[in-house]
């Protein structure tokens, strides 16, 4: 089934929904960054919430960069997108593995044993928005609504899901995110209430379902406003990787000739390599 992300509204509009179906992305993301399952998990969660929550960017060149620090094993994630539905992550320890052994699921809190979300905003490259909040329980859905009744006062449901086979693959991933508009009535508080008390994995669903069934069968009065492709983009190039070697000293860059002959950059983004041999090191001194 197609990736997508949709926007709505529930109950005569005071209830806001964002819903995504993630599986291709996510999977990607397991083999670009060759992500164990407990990390898939995490990543993907945090992908999910972070392409949600960018729908809220009010202009194209906007960016949403999303941070999580742990105190464990994991030490941070970092997720940037936009509002187009670009995304892009990097990982600090993509190969561990935790398990919880009371319940057989994958450990995501685990991972972090507590730590903190970043949530800021840029435009280019000057910060516009910044919030700091400790993760409740490292499970990532419930540091998101955290968030967003601390630093937004917006009272929401976040939803997040990944499953993954045995083979390590993602077979199913996607989110959800409902959040009480000030309009809302004692019964549309009492209709979501009820509604997430019966809510199942959003990985769950997304094995049968596509985004807008699953969208019109939990909100019967729904109206879906938008709806976007999703894809993960990185952008790094060449002149980026460039502009990384001249910020080194000339000491560093000859170094780099004695030793290695060259230098090898690669993207904590995407895993791309570039490499620069003897000659364009020299001239990045000679400029110097």
């Amino acid at each position: 089934m197609q990736d997508k992300l949709i926007r709505g509204l529930a109950r005569d509009g005071n209830i806001r929904v964002l819903m995504i179906q993630s599986t291709n992305l996510i999977q990607e993301v397991k083999e670009i960054h060759d992500l164990y399952p407990t990390v898939s998990a995490a990543v993907g969660r945090s992908i999910n919430a972070s392409l949600m929550m960018a729908q809220s960017l009010k202009d194209d060149d906007e960016q949403l960069t999303i941070e999580l620090r742990g105190n464990g094993d994991m030490k941070h994630i970092l997720i940037n997108a936009d509002r187009n539905g670009l995304v892009r992550a990097s990982v600090s320890h993509p190969h561990l593995l935790k398990i919880n052994e009371a319940t057989g699921k994958l450990d995501v809190g685990g991972l972090f044993e507590g730590g903190t979300l970043k949530v800021s905003r840029s435009m280019g490259n000057k910060i516009v928005y910044n919030s700091l909040v400790d993760l409740q329980s490292g499970e990532i859905g419930d540091d998101f609504a955290y968030y967003f009744a601390q630093s937004e006062q917006i009272p929401s449901v976040v939803s997040l899901g990944v499953l993954v086979n045995e083979d390590y693959d993602v077979i199913s991933a996607g989110g959800l995110i409902i959040q009480v508009l000030p309009s809302a009535t004692e019964d549309d508080i009492v209709a979501m209430e009820t509604l997430i008390k019966d809510l199942k994995p959003m990985s769950t669903y997304f094995l049968e379902k596509d985004v807008y069934t699953l969208f019109t069968e939990l909100f019967e009065d729904g109206v879906i406003l938008g709806s976007s492709d999703i894809a993960y983009h990185c952008g790094c190039n060449r002149e980026q990787m460039h502009q990384v070697l001249v910020t080194l000293s000339k000491e560093d860059i000859k170094e780099l000739i004695e030793k290695d002959k060259g230098a090898t950059l690669i993207c904590h983004y995407c895993n791309k390599s570039y490499h620069f041999d003897e000659s364009e090191l020299k001239s990045i001194i000679d400029e110097k």
